[in-house]
């Protein structure tokens, strides 16, 4: 599959997902803009970097996921936009009665207004290129839930609703819009967590991982970005042209459950 002459943006990819989903979509020869809440010099490297390697055109916007007018300013910034890939989000774990009001405030805002902001703006320029599409980096919980995570949930079965609807009013033309749902994924933060799990439970790296971290997750092994990155170069294809309002579960097996 070859994107050139396409260009992706990629909100919050300055790592994890977001950054191996945009190095995939390069690879397959598309232009892409990485994206992120700082503007420090190695963030604009880290594009140069990326175009240098795969011979494309790779830029840096700052933008902050969780304020519309940015998120609406990125696309207007980015110009061509034929691939919108929107990734950003945070998480926090608490109880309901406990969850603090401006860290749901700012989940959903950044989890799902801002795929909202990113679509409106886009949606233009796609009808008159003739060609679009459009990824929504959801999640398992997307789909199912866990406790403590109330805000997370609700954003991610938000974004997969939002899918849908922009699927249909999309449907009579050369656009979709999917989501794809990972399961856990082996990414920095989450590589970040396994000494100390080692130490809270008194076990070995394996035994976290499959015991621990990846116990809703049947395969017992960690989804990759690259994975997740060759999806999105899939749905981008010819192939894919009439997959569209739909959630492909990148989890192993988790949502089978």
């Amino acid at each position: 599959m070859s994107l050139t002459g396409k260009t992706a943006v990629v909100t919050g990819s300055n790592s994890g997902i977001g950054l191996g989903v945009a190095r995939e979509l390069a690879k397959a020869g598309a232009d892409v803009v990485l994206n992120s809440f700082t503007d420090r010099p190695e963030d604009h490297q880290m594009a140069a970097d990326l175009g240098a390697e795969f011979g494309v055109t790779a830029r840096y916007i700052k933008a902050d996921m969780s304020v519309g007018a940015e998120c609406r300013a990125l696309i207007e910034q980015a110009g061509q936009v034929d691939i919108l890939v929107n990734n950003a989000g945070i998480q926090h774990v608490a109880p309901i009665d406990t969850f603090p009001p401006e860290t749901w405030d700012r989940i959903i805002a950044i989890n799902l207004s801002s795929t909202f902001h990113t679509t409106a703006a886009a949606l233009p320029g796609m009808r008159k290129a003739g060609w679009g599409r459009i990824i929504n980096i959801a999640s398992a919980h997307g789909l199912t839930a866990s406790p403590f995570k109330s805000a997370y949930v609700s954003a991610k079965h938000g974004v997969v609703g939002f899918t849908k609807v922009t699927a249909l009013e999309t449907a009579e033309e050369p656009i979709t819009c999917n989501a794809i749902c990972p399961g856990y994924v082996l990414t920095p933060l989450v590589e970040a967590q396994i000494p100390d799990q080692m130490k809270t439970h008194n076990m070995s790296r394996e035994e976290v991982i499959k015991k621990v971290m990846l116990d809703r997750q049947p395969s017992r092994e960690f989804a990759t970005v690259e994975e997740l990155g060759g999806t999105a170069v899939f749905l981008c294809s010819d192939a894919a042209a009439q997959i569209t309002g739909t959630t492909i579960s990148v989890d192993g097996g988790w949502t089978a459950l």
